[in-house]
C-alpha cells in the first residue's frame, strides 16, 4: 500500500505516466498508434454527411450520404445498402447496393447489386446488373485499352552480292546512301 516507485516498477506493478504540461503523458508510448484498419477500405458510415469533392487513392465503402463529385482513380468504391449518393463517379471500379443519382465512369466494372437505385449513366468496360436492380440511363460499354505494342526484334539481312552491285550501279551507293536494312544495324 505505502509502496515506493522503484519497487512499483520492479515488480511490474501499475506505474503512472509522468505526466507533462495538461496531464498528458511525456514522450512516446511504445506501441503505434493505428487510425485506419489496415487492409480494408475506408468506411464513411449511416450519420455521415459529406458535401463536396471527394478524391483519394483507396477503397471506399459508402453508407452515409455523399453529394458532390467522388474521385477515385485507382480504386473502387461501394455504395451500401443505406448509402445515398448524388455525385458524378470516376473510379477504377463501382458496386452499388443502395442509392445513386449520378453519371458513373469505371475504367474497369460497374455491378449494381439487387438493392441497387442508379439513376444516370454509367461508362465502363463490363456492367453486372442483378435481377431486381432498378437502373434508368444509359450504357456505354468502352473495349480495354489495348496492350502497347511491342516491337518485333528486327533481324539482319545480309544483301545478296547482286543486290550489292544493283545498287552500286543504280547510284545509290555512290550518292552515300546505305540501303536501309544496313543503317538499322545495333
Amino acid at each position: 500500500m505505502w509502496k515506493r516507485k522503484e519497487d512499483e516498477e520492479a515488480e511490474g506493478g501499475p506505474v503512472k505516466p509522468q505526466s507533462g504540461f495538461g496531464g498528458m503523458p511525456q514522450g512516446r508510448s511504445d506501441s503505434p498508434r493505428v487510425t485506419a484498419p489496415v487492409g480494408g477500405p475506408a468506411h464513411l458510415g449511416r450519420s455521415v454527411v459529406i458535401k463536396g469533392e471527394l478524391t483519394g487513392s483507396e477503397d471506399l465503402y459508402v453508407d452515409g450520404t455523399l453529394e458532390g463529385t467522388i474521385q477515385l482513380p485507382g480504386s473502387n468504391l461501394t455504395v451500401g445498402p443505406n448509402g445515398r449518393v448524388r455525385a458524378g463517379i470516376h473510379a477504377r471500379g463501382v458496386i452499388i447496393e443502395g442509392k445513386v443519382d449520378g453519371d458513373i465512369e469505371a475504367s474497369e466494372r460497374v455491378e449494381l447489386r439487387k438493392t441497387a437505385v442508379l439513376m444516370g449513366s454509367i461508362v465502363t468496360q463490363r456492367v453486372v446488373i442483378e435481377d431486381g436492380a432498378y437502373f434508368k440511363g444509359g450504357v456505354d460499354v468502352k473495349k480495354a485499352a489495348p496492350a502497347p505494342i511491342q516491337p518485333r526484334p528486327e533481324m539482319k539481312h545480309e544483301p545478296a552480292p547482286a543486290a550489292s552491285s544493283a545498287a552500286a550501279a543504280s547510284g545509290s551507293a555512290s550518292q552515300g546512301k546505305a540501303p536501309v536494312l544496313e543503317q538499322k544495324k545495333s
